[in-house]
């Protein structure tokens, strides 16, 4: 029998991701309007991509998600979406297989940054307070 490890990994992206809710701008491109990411998103999912381990092979297991942002102010909700989509085609192929998101907001003015860890799921369990 062939034994596999399962697939984890922890790493980090230096920087504040912007909030993908409100990292959109309007512009107009000929005669229609469309909505794109903000300059802020677009230069954080750059430095994001750059930061990412490289020669992985994309899972295609449902996976956990384990976050911890650290922003520069108090002032950003906590938003990991932007994060997700950046892992898609690098750690997993696409974030429908993130089935569960532990994710923090923690504080760090001189060094904001994103803890992350991704690892594939056995079997998708609840907590027992959760199983009613």
């Amino acid at each position: 029998m062939e034994s596999r490890l399962r697939f984890d990994i922890t790493f980090q992206i230096l920087g504040e991701p912007a909030s993908k809710a409100n990292s959109r701008k309007i512009v107009k491109f000929g005669n229609r309007m469309a909505s794109i990411k903000s300059d802020k998103a677009r230069r954080y999912w750059k430095s994001a991509e750059e930061q990412l381990p490289s020669g992985l092979v994309p899972t295609k297991k449902d996976v956990c998600v384990e976050i911890v942002i650290y922003y520069s102010t108090r002032r950003p909700d906590l938003d990991e979406s932007l994060i997700l989509d950046i892992m898609q085609g690098y750690i997993y192929e696409n974030d429908r297989q993130v089935k569960q998101k532990k994710i923090y907001w923690q504080l760090d003015r001189d060094n904001p940054r994103s803890i992350i860890r991704v690892y594939e799921l056995e079997e998708l369990s609840f907590p027992e307070y959760l199983n009613i």
